[in-house]
């Protein structure tokens, strides 16, 4: 192989000394520090100068309320802000408590604008003694520009002044109700809520919504409701109307179920007792209590409950010798005395009640000793144990009616054992009103018309039945003189017993363990007088003839006038009898015919003369008459 020669290209670049590119590497950082030196020294003139220029004004690019302050004095900028700020005439603010409003300008609550304040936060940017925090904030400033907020002020003072206007009108006191009579009318008034503003704290509300500097807004007072101690009267009244509404009566029945009274409280009368009271409630309230004053109600109950009392009535009955059995001839009956504090807490409920206007009297009861059940076995009621019969004859008509009404009054009672026997109570009050008419009486001295004669003829039928039966006489009085009822038949003088009411009685014990049961019969055909005690034999009682001494004449015959009778005309109204001391002696023997007691009873009988009637002038009366 055989080589060529290679020839040269016709061009070749030329060839730049390898020097030329160190150089420029030298001179770039040279140029920029020289271009970054004069841009400095270009900036510091331009800050410099920036310096000088405003001094005394303030920075560029500075703005309040929209206003550019840049390049202005403090005076300047000062003018310029002058009347910019609306704020505080234009923007009102509302306080509503309900449908009541109250409207103010926050200037007239004490906001406002300090212009000065404002102007000096402008130009103090970049115009402090730090040189190098005003180069910062100037430059800042220049670039981005700075937007004051206007110092506002706010005088608390104002504003709490003007709320203590509003509160004037708003403050209240609770009021309580009120209730009042008129007569027969009722006033009221209702209760109002207290009402106080809470000044603070709407205060607080209006300083929040402030704060925002936005337009004026709807601000609700705070108000504090404080309720009345006496809210509502409606129902105190209402009680009062209904105690008013008519009278109320008071009603009860005597022992037979026939009614009685009534007695009546009229409205004016049931007015003058109302009595309207606060009272306090557990909640700490108060209400009005109406109550009556039963205080008069009580005086006038307590003169009622006399008449009103009924003592318990044990049943009465006859022993059937048949059967041996009781049988019932008055029924047993509860006694009752009045309930006065009952019936005027009834009375007070009826007074404030719509409906009940009748009222019935409230009574304590007391259950009879003997019932209607009661049986002869249980009170040891077997047999006769004691009779005793007297006669009547010659009696007139009203003296058999007071032996009939007196006798009836004894039949079927039962005597306890140890129980002591007393006429008078079981005789009630000798009187027209208790039917009892008028007769023949032994007073004194004499023999006089009184009430209730021939009442003795009873009590000495029961006298001598008990003197029978052995049981002990308790009380006993004699006549003044024999009378000639009680030795009709053969009886004999000094078994007669006297009553006086109220200072004579006759009484005697039951003094054995059995139950006693007293039975009457009448035999008006044969004016007779029956008493017979049914019990268990105890006891045998022998009577021993009567003892008569000291037997003395009848005293002379006495006239009296008459001025009803006519001449000639004569009655006797009193009998001649002797004098006489009288004893008769009782044996008792026991079942075993052993002696256990032996007494007496002694009687001292005055003479008694005649005593005649005739009319006025008759010769008889000078020889002894009246």
């Amino acid at each position: 192989m055989t080589s060529r020669p290679v020839s040269p290209p016709p061009y070749l670049p030329a060839r730049r000394p390898a020097t030329s590119g160190l150089v420029w590497l030298l001179r770039l950082p040279l140029l920029g520090f020289m271009a970054a030196f004069l841009l400095m020294v270009a900036g510091v003139t331009f800050l410099f100068a920036l310096q000088v220029r405003f001094q005394e004004r303030i920075l560029p690019n500075v703005y309040a309320l929209g206003v550019p302050l840049g390049d202005m004095t403090v005076q300047e900028a000062r003018s310029a802000l002058i009347g910019r700020f609306s704020f505080g005439e234009q923007t009102v603010f509302t306080f509503r408590d309900g449908d009541k409003f109250w409207q103010m300008s926050a200037q007239e609550l004490g906001v406002g604008f300090d212009v000065d304040a404002t102007v000096a936060t402008a130009y103090a940017l970049g115009h402090s003694d730090n040189v190098l925090r005003n180069l910062l904030e100037q430059a800042r400033v220049w670039f981005e520009g700075a937007n004051i907020a206007p110092v506002v002020t706010y005088n608390q003072a104002t504003a709490l002044a003007k709320l203590n206007d509003i509160a004037a009108s708003i403050n209240r006191p609770a009021q309580n109700a009120t209730l009042a009579l008129d007569g027969l009318r009722v006033r009221q008034t209702e209760g109002q809520n207290g009402r106080t503003l809470d000044v603070w704290a709407t205060l607080q509300r209006f300083e929040t919504q402030l704060l925002t500097l936005r337009g004026g807004a709807e601000i609700a007072l705070v108000v504090n409701e404080t309720p009345p101690l006496v809210y509502s009267v409606a129902q105190a009244a209402s009680q009062i109307e209904r105690a008013l509404s008519a009278p109320v009566r008071l009603v009860a029945n005597d022992e037979n179920g026939a009614p009685l009274g009534p007695w009546t409280a009229t409205p004016q009368q049931i007015a003058a007792l109302l009595r309207v009271e606060l009272v306090s409630n557990p909640d700490g309230t108060q209400a009005y209590a109406v109550k009556i004053d039963t205080q008069a109600f009580e005086t006038y109950l307590q003169t009622l409950a006399p008449g009103l009392v009924m003592p318990a009535r044990d049943a009465r009955f006859r022993f059937n010798e048949t059967t041996r059995q009781l049988e019932v001839i008055q029924p047993a009956q509860s006694g009752r005395t009045l309930n006065v504090s009952e019936t005027l807490k009834r009375l007070e409920e009826g007074i404030l009640s719509e409906d009940a206007r009748v009222v019935p009297m409230a009574f304590d009861l007391t259950l009879p000793r003997y019932h209607n059940q009661v049986t002869a076995e249980s009170l040891g009621i077997r047999e006769l144990v004691a009779t005793a019969t007297t006669y009547f004859s010659g009696s007139d008509a009203n003296r058999r009616t007071n032996i009939a009404l007196a006798a009836s009054r004894f039949d079927g009672i039962i005597v306890a054992p140890n129980e002591e026997f007393s006429f008078n109570y079981y005789l009630g009050e000798i009187s027209e009103e208790g039917g009892f008419v008028q007769g023949l009486v032994i007073y004194g001295d004499r023999t006089v018309i009184g009430v209730g004669g021939g009442a003795c003829q009873v009590s000495t039928t029961i006298f001598r039945a008990a003197f029978s039966g052995g049981f002990a006489i308790t009380e006993r009085n004699s006549h003044g003189y024999r009378v000639g009822y009680y030795e009709l038949n053969g009886s004999p003088p000094g078994l007669d017993a006297a009553i006086w009411q109220p200072e004579r009685d006759f009484r005697f014990q039951n003094n054995t363990p059995y139950h006693l049961l007293i039975n009457v019969n009448l035999y008006p055909a044969q004016s007779a007088l029956e008493f017979n005690i049914y019990s268990t034999k105890h006891w045998r009682a022998v009577i021993q003839p009567a003892i008569i001494k000291n037997v003395t004449p009848p005293r002379p015959p006495r006239y009296e006038v008459n001025r009803n009778l006519r001449p000639g005309e004569i009655i006797q109204v009193d009998y001649a009898a002797e004098g006489a001391d009288v004893t008769i002696y009782r044996e008792i023997y026991d079942l075993q015919g052993n002696l256990v007691r032996k007494d007496y009873e002694y009687t001292h009988y005055l003479p008694w003369g005649a005593v005649y009637q005739v009319a006025a002038g008759d010769s008889r009366l000078t020889s002894g008459g009246r």
